[in-house]
Protein backbone atom coordinates (compact mmCIF):
# COMPACT_ATOMS: atom_id res chain seq x y z
CA UNK A 1 0.00 0.00 0.00
CA UNK A 2 1.23 3.49 -0.79
CA UNK A 3 2.07 5.78 2.11
CA UNK A 4 2.36 9.55 2.26
CA UNK A 5 5.89 10.73 1.55
CA UNK A 6 7.78 11.92 4.67
CA UNK A 7 6.67 15.37 5.74
CA UNK A 8 8.83 18.48 5.83
CA UNK A 9 8.71 18.31 9.63
CA UNK A 10 10.66 15.07 9.97
CA UNK A 11 14.16 16.50 9.50
CA UNK A 12 13.50 19.35 11.94
CA UNK A 13 12.08 17.00 14.56
CA UNK A 14 14.99 14.56 14.35
CA UNK A 15 17.53 17.37 14.69
CA UNK A 16 15.82 19.11 17.59
CA UNK A 17 17.52 18.56 20.94
CA UNK A 18 14.45 19.47 23.00
CA UNK A 19 13.20 15.88 22.86
CA UNK A 20 15.55 14.82 25.66
CA UNK A 21 12.74 14.98 28.24
CA UNK A 22 10.24 13.25 25.99
CA UNK A 23 9.28 9.58 25.79
CA UNK A 24 6.81 7.80 23.57
CA UNK A 25 5.14 4.51 24.45
CA UNK A 26 2.63 2.22 22.81
CA UNK A 27 0.34 -0.54 24.00
CA UNK A 28 -1.02 -3.24 21.69
CA UNK A 29 -3.64 -1.58 19.49
CA UNK A 30 -1.47 -0.03 16.74
CA UNK A 31 2.27 -0.62 17.25
CA UNK A 32 2.99 -0.07 13.53
CA UNK A 33 1.85 3.56 13.71
CA UNK A 34 3.75 4.11 16.96
CA UNK A 35 6.91 2.71 15.38
CA UNK A 36 6.51 5.03 12.40
CA UNK A 37 6.04 8.06 14.64
CA UNK A 38 9.06 7.14 16.77
CA UNK A 39 11.14 6.66 13.60
CA UNK A 40 10.24 10.15 12.39
CA UNK A 41 11.07 11.62 15.79
CA UNK A 42 14.31 9.66 15.89
CA UNK A 43 13.78 8.06 19.29
CA UNK A 44 13.08 4.41 20.12
CA UNK A 45 9.81 3.55 21.77
CA UNK A 46 9.88 3.40 25.55
CA UNK A 47 9.93 0.04 27.28
CA UNK A 48 6.36 -0.99 28.03
CA UNK A 49 5.04 -4.53 28.33
CA UNK A 50 1.29 -5.04 28.14
CA UNK A 51 -0.01 -8.59 28.46
CA UNK A 52 -2.85 -10.57 30.02
CA UNK A 53 -3.07 -12.87 33.00
CA UNK A 54 -4.68 -16.26 32.48
CA UNK A 55 -8.04 -14.93 33.68
CA UNK A 56 -8.01 -12.12 31.10
CA UNK A 57 -6.93 -9.27 33.37
CA UNK A 58 -4.52 -6.81 31.75
CA UNK A 59 -1.02 -6.45 33.16
CA UNK A 60 1.17 -3.41 32.46
CA UNK A 61 4.86 -3.18 33.26
CA UNK A 62 6.88 -0.01 32.66
CA UNK A 63 10.45 -1.06 31.92
CA UNK A 64 12.10 2.33 32.47
CA UNK A 65 11.80 5.43 34.64
CA UNK A 66 9.32 8.11 33.63
CA UNK A 67 9.84 10.38 36.64
CA UNK A 68 9.38 13.98 35.56
CA UNK A 69 9.19 12.95 31.89
CA UNK A 70 6.76 14.21 29.23
CA UNK A 71 5.09 10.88 28.30
CA UNK A 72 2.99 10.14 25.23
CA UNK A 73 1.00 6.89 25.02
CA UNK A 74 -0.18 5.96 21.52
CA UNK A 75 -3.26 3.76 21.58
CA UNK A 76 -6.26 3.71 19.23
CA UNK A 77 -9.33 2.44 21.03
CA UNK A 78 -10.42 0.33 18.07
CA UNK A 79 -11.46 -3.33 17.94
CA UNK A 80 -11.18 -4.98 20.46
CA UNK A 81 -12.38 -1.68 21.90
CA UNK A 82 -12.69 -2.61 25.56
CA UNK A 83 -9.31 -4.35 25.73
CA UNK A 84 -7.56 -1.44 24.05
CA UNK A 85 -9.31 1.10 26.26
CA UNK A 86 -8.35 -0.76 29.45
CA UNK A 87 -4.75 -1.08 28.25
CA UNK A 88 -4.64 2.69 27.82
CA UNK A 89 -6.24 3.44 31.19
CA UNK A 90 -3.96 1.07 33.10
CA UNK A 91 -0.87 2.37 31.31
CA UNK A 92 -1.79 5.95 32.22
CA UNK A 93 -2.34 4.90 35.84
CA UNK A 94 1.05 3.17 35.93
CA UNK A 95 2.75 6.31 34.62
CA UNK A 96 0.91 8.55 37.08
CA UNK A 97 1.99 6.36 40.00
CA UNK A 98 5.56 6.41 38.61
CA UNK A 99 5.60 10.24 38.87
CA UNK A 100 5.53 11.05 35.16
CA UNK A 101 5.81 14.78 34.52
CA UNK A 102 2.93 14.95 32.04
CA UNK A 103 0.89 12.17 30.43
CA UNK A 104 -0.69 12.64 27.01
CA UNK A 105 -3.06 10.01 25.67
CA UNK A 106 -2.58 9.89 21.90
CA UNK A 107 -5.76 8.29 20.55
CA UNK A 108 -5.80 8.41 16.72
CA UNK A 109 -9.22 6.72 16.76
CA UNK A 110 -11.48 7.48 19.73
CA UNK A 111 -13.79 4.54 20.35
CA UNK A 112 -17.35 5.08 21.59
CA UNK A 113 -17.40 8.49 19.86
CA UNK A 114 -20.70 7.66 18.16
CA UNK A 115 -22.39 7.34 21.55
CA UNK A 116 -22.16 11.09 22.12
CA UNK A 117 -25.78 11.88 23.01
CA UNK A 118 -29.06 10.36 24.13
CA UNK A 119 -30.76 9.26 20.92
CA UNK A 120 -33.67 7.82 22.89
CA UNK A 121 -34.84 7.54 26.47
CA UNK A 122 -32.44 5.88 28.95
CA UNK A 123 -29.49 5.86 26.55
CA UNK A 124 -26.01 6.25 28.05
CA UNK A 125 -23.58 8.89 26.80
CA UNK A 126 -20.59 6.59 26.63
CA UNK A 127 -18.26 9.05 24.91
CA UNK A 128 -18.51 11.22 28.04
CA UNK A 129 -17.94 8.19 30.29
CA UNK A 130 -14.73 7.35 28.40
CA UNK A 131 -13.57 10.96 28.76
CA UNK A 132 -14.18 10.81 32.52
CA UNK A 133 -12.24 7.55 32.82
CA UNK A 134 -9.23 8.99 30.95
CA UNK A 135 -9.14 12.02 33.24
CA UNK A 136 -9.58 9.90 36.38
CA UNK A 137 -6.80 7.54 35.27
CA UNK A 138 -4.42 10.51 35.20
CA UNK A 139 -4.22 11.78 31.60
CA UNK A 140 -3.15 15.43 31.43
CA UNK A 141 -3.92 15.84 27.74
CA UNK A 142 -5.62 14.00 24.88
CA UNK A 143 -4.52 14.04 21.25
CA UNK A 144 -6.99 12.56 18.79
CA UNK A 145 -8.14 12.84 15.18
CA UNK A 146 -11.51 13.48 13.52
CA UNK A 147 -13.88 12.82 16.38
CA UNK A 148 -17.24 11.64 15.11
CA UNK A 149 -18.75 14.59 17.00
CA UNK A 150 -16.40 17.53 17.54
CA UNK A 151 -18.25 18.56 20.70
CA UNK A 152 -16.78 15.54 22.49
CA UNK A 153 -13.83 17.84 23.18
CA UNK A 154 -16.12 19.56 25.69
CA UNK A 155 -16.56 16.32 27.63
CA UNK A 156 -13.01 16.69 28.96
CA UNK A 157 -11.70 18.91 31.75
CA UNK A 158 -8.19 18.68 30.29
CA UNK A 159 -6.79 20.04 26.99
CA UNK A 160 -7.81 18.14 23.86
CA UNK A 161 -5.86 18.52 20.62
CA UNK A 162 -8.25 17.59 17.82
CA UNK A 163 -6.22 16.87 14.69
CA UNK A 164 -7.87 16.89 11.28
CA UNK A 165 -7.27 14.21 8.66
CA UNK A 166 -9.13 15.93 5.84
CA UNK A 167 -6.12 17.98 4.61
CA UNK A 168 -4.20 14.74 4.01
CA UNK A 169 -7.04 13.38 1.88
CA UNK A 170 -7.51 16.71 0.11
CA UNK A 171 -3.83 16.92 -0.75
CA UNK A 172 -3.90 13.41 -2.20
CA UNK A 173 -6.75 14.21 -4.60
CA UNK A 174 -5.29 17.61 -5.46
CA UNK A 175 -2.15 15.81 -6.67
CA UNK A 176 -4.30 13.59 -8.94
CA UNK A 177 -5.41 16.61 -10.99
CA UNK A 178 -8.86 15.14 -11.64
CA UNK A 179 -11.05 16.96 -14.15
CA UNK A 180 -14.75 17.70 -13.56
CA UNK A 181 -14.47 16.76 -9.90
CA UNK A 182 -17.40 16.91 -7.48
CA UNK A 183 -17.08 16.26 -3.74
CA UNK A 184 -20.07 14.28 -2.49
CA UNK A 185 -21.43 13.94 1.02
CA UNK A 186 -22.96 10.45 1.49
CA UNK A 187 -25.51 11.88 3.94
CA UNK A 188 -26.57 15.17 5.48
CA UNK A 189 -24.20 14.77 8.44
CA UNK A 190 -21.07 14.93 6.28
CA UNK A 191 -22.00 18.11 4.39
CA UNK A 192 -19.59 20.38 6.36
CA UNK A 193 -16.79 17.90 5.70
CA UNK A 194 -17.57 17.89 1.97
CA UNK A 195 -17.57 21.69 1.87
CA UNK A 196 -14.21 21.86 3.67
CA UNK A 197 -12.72 19.48 1.13
CA UNK A 198 -14.27 21.15 -1.91
CA UNK A 199 -13.09 24.67 -1.06
CA UNK A 200 -9.32 24.13 -1.50
CA UNK A 201 -9.99 21.93 -4.53
CA UNK A 202 -12.16 24.69 -6.04
CA UNK A 203 -14.93 22.31 -7.03
CA UNK A 204 -18.68 21.97 -6.29
CA UNK A 205 -20.34 19.60 -3.85
CA UNK A 206 -23.32 17.28 -4.05
CA UNK A 207 -25.36 15.59 -1.34
CA UNK A 208 -26.90 12.14 -1.27
CA UNK A 209 -30.39 12.38 0.17
CA UNK A 210 -31.66 9.01 1.31
CA UNK A 211 -35.18 8.49 2.51
CA UNK A 212 -37.10 5.43 3.63
CA UNK A 213 -40.77 5.98 2.71
CA UNK A 214 -41.96 3.50 5.34
CA UNK A 215 -40.52 0.70 7.49
CA UNK A 216 -39.07 -2.30 5.65
CA UNK A 217 -39.20 -0.47 2.32
CA UNK A 218 -35.98 0.16 0.40
CA UNK A 219 -34.46 3.62 0.61
CA UNK A 220 -35.01 6.11 -2.19
CA UNK A 221 -31.76 7.84 -3.21
CA UNK A 222 -31.86 11.39 -4.52
CA UNK A 223 -28.83 13.45 -5.43
CA UNK A 224 -28.76 17.15 -4.64
CA UNK A 225 -26.32 18.67 -7.12
CA UNK A 226 -24.97 18.01 -10.61
CA UNK A 227 -23.07 14.72 -10.82
CA UNK A 228 -23.89 13.56 -14.37
CA UNK A 229 -20.66 12.97 -16.30
CA UNK A 230 -18.60 14.06 -13.28
CA UNK A 231 -15.78 12.38 -11.35
CA UNK A 232 -17.27 12.05 -7.87
CA UNK A 233 -15.38 11.74 -4.59
CA UNK A 234 -17.35 10.62 -1.56
CA UNK A 235 -15.98 11.81 1.79
CA UNK A 236 -16.85 10.63 5.31
CA UNK A 237 -15.18 10.53 8.73
CA UNK A 238 -15.31 6.74 9.05
CA UNK A 239 -16.35 3.61 7.23
CA UNK A 240 -17.79 0.94 9.52
CA UNK A 241 -20.05 -1.59 7.80
CA UNK A 242 -19.77 0.48 4.59
CA UNK A 243 -23.51 0.45 3.92
CA UNK A 244 -23.92 4.21 3.64
CA UNK A 245 -20.93 4.91 1.44
CA UNK A 246 -21.38 1.93 -0.92
CA UNK A 247 -25.10 2.64 -1.38
CA UNK A 248 -24.23 6.26 -2.15
CA UNK A 249 -21.53 5.19 -4.63
CA UNK A 250 -23.88 2.84 -6.44
CA UNK A 251 -26.56 5.53 -6.64
CA UNK A 252 -24.09 8.05 -8.05
CA UNK A 253 -23.01 5.63 -10.75
CA UNK A 254 -26.58 4.69 -11.63
CA UNK A 255 -27.51 8.37 -11.93
CA UNK A 256 -24.75 9.17 -14.41
CA UNK A 257 -21.50 9.80 -12.56
CA UNK A 258 -18.44 9.21 -14.76
CA UNK A 259 -16.43 7.67 -11.91
CA UNK A 260 -16.76 7.28 -8.13
CA UNK A 261 -13.96 7.33 -5.59
CA UNK A 262 -14.26 7.54 -1.81
CA UNK A 263 -12.19 8.54 1.19
CA UNK A 264 -12.43 8.46 4.97
CA UNK A 265 -10.27 8.99 8.03
CA UNK A 266 -11.11 5.91 10.09
CA UNK A 267 -11.20 2.43 8.53
CA UNK A 268 -13.34 0.51 11.02
CA UNK A 269 -14.38 -1.99 8.31
CA UNK A 270 -16.55 -4.28 10.41
CA UNK A 271 -19.09 -6.93 9.43
CA UNK A 272 -19.81 -7.06 5.68
CA UNK A 273 -17.75 -3.93 4.89
CA UNK A 274 -15.06 -5.58 2.76
CA UNK A 275 -17.52 -7.52 0.62
CA UNK A 276 -19.68 -4.42 0.12
CA UNK A 277 -16.71 -2.28 -0.90
CA UNK A 278 -15.40 -4.93 -3.29
CA UNK A 279 -18.78 -5.26 -4.99
CA UNK A 280 -19.56 -1.54 -5.09
CA UNK A 281 -19.07 1.14 -7.74
CA UNK A 282 -16.17 2.60 -5.74
CA UNK A 283 -13.09 2.54 -7.98
CA UNK A 284 -10.61 3.74 -5.34
CA UNK A 285 -10.93 4.02 -1.57
CA UNK A 286 -8.43 6.25 0.24
CA UNK A 287 -8.06 5.70 3.98
CA UNK A 288 -5.85 6.95 6.79
CA UNK A 289 -4.04 4.55 9.12
CA UNK A 290 -5.51 5.75 12.41
CA UNK A 291 -6.16 2.09 13.21
CA UNK A 292 -4.57 -1.10 11.88
CA UNK A 293 -6.01 -2.69 8.76
CA UNK A 294 -5.36 -6.42 8.62
CA UNK A 295 -3.95 -7.95 5.46
CA UNK A 296 -7.14 -9.87 4.73
CA UNK A 297 -9.08 -6.59 4.67
CA UNK A 298 -6.76 -4.80 2.25
CA UNK A 299 -8.23 -4.61 -1.22
CA UNK A 300 -6.51 -3.71 -4.48
CA UNK A 301 -8.73 -0.61 -4.74
CA UNK A 302 -7.57 0.68 -1.33
CA UNK A 303 -4.86 3.27 -0.81
CA UNK A 304 -3.68 3.88 2.75
CA UNK A 305 -2.08 7.18 3.73
CA UNK A 306 -0.08 7.60 6.92
CA UNK A 307 -0.96 10.04 9.70
CA UNK A 308 2.46 9.52 11.36
CA UNK A 309 4.06 12.76 10.02
CA UNK A 310 1.11 14.82 11.27
CA UNK A 311 1.09 13.20 14.70
CA UNK A 312 4.87 13.56 14.95
CA UNK A 313 4.63 17.28 14.33
CA UNK A 314 1.74 17.58 16.81
CA UNK A 315 3.75 15.80 19.53
CA UNK A 316 6.71 18.08 18.83
CA UNK A 317 4.52 21.16 19.21
CA UNK A 318 2.89 19.88 22.39
CA UNK A 319 6.25 19.08 23.95
CA UNK A 320 7.66 22.49 23.03
CA UNK A 321 4.43 24.33 23.93
CA UNK A 322 3.87 25.30 20.30
CA UNK A 323 0.61 25.93 18.49
CA UNK A 324 -1.39 22.98 17.19
CA UNK A 325 -3.96 25.10 15.37
CA UNK A 326 -1.30 26.53 13.06
CA UNK A 327 -0.88 23.05 11.60
CA UNK A 328 -4.12 23.64 9.72
CA UNK A 329 -3.77 27.30 8.75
Amino acid sequence: MNQLTPSKYEERIMKNSMFSGYKIFTANSHPELAEEISSIIGKPLGKLEVKKFSDGEISVNLGESVRGVDCFVIQSTCNPVNDNLMELLITIDAMKRASAGRISAVIPYYGYARQDRKAKARDPITAKLVADMLVTAGADRVVTMDLHAAQIQGYFTIPVDHLVGLPLLTRYFAEQEIDDMVIVSPDHGSVPRARNMAEPLNCPIAIVDKRRPKPNVSEIMNIIGDIEGKNCILVDDMIDTAGTITNAANALKELGAKSVKACATHAVLSGPAIERIEDSAIEELVLLNTMPISEEKKLAKMKILSVAPLFSEALYRIHTNGSISKLFD
